[in-house]
């Protein structure tokens, strides 16, 4: 009987680290400023701006009320302290990346 209970104990804890794992949100980064940018044409620097509204979406997302999240907090709470430090580190340089394509879309006299 006990090593039923060793078995299930360790599966237990396996179940939890796996999960606990899996908390853990990741947020895609991207430079601010890359070396193609002056090449971009208005048409690709639209597109680009576009893309950046998904990532943002998802930043802001893993920061709220998500399973990650909650698994989180339930699990081990520094991850979920890490997944809202991550994603508002992701939504910062979709900012910045934003407003360079803003520049760019400005100084090469694209129209809306």
């Amino acid at each position: 009987m006990k090593i039923n209970s060793l078995v299930a104990f360790k599966a237990t804890v396996f179940a939890c680290a796996v999960l606990g794992l899996g908390a853990c949100a990741t947020n895609q980064k991207i430079s601010t400023n890359q070396l193609s940018d002056s090449s971009l044409t208005c048409q690709q620097i639209e597109t680009q701006d576009k893309g950046l509204d998904g990532i943002l979406e998802k930043a802001q997302h893993n920061k709220g009320v998500s399973g990650a999240n909650v698994a989180a907090v339930l699990l081990f709470w520094p991850a979920a302290i890490g997944n809202y430090m991550d994603a508002d580190k992701a939504e910062a340089l979709v900012v910045k990346r934003k407003a360079v394509l803003a520049e760019l879309h400005a100084a090469k006299g694209c129209k809306i």
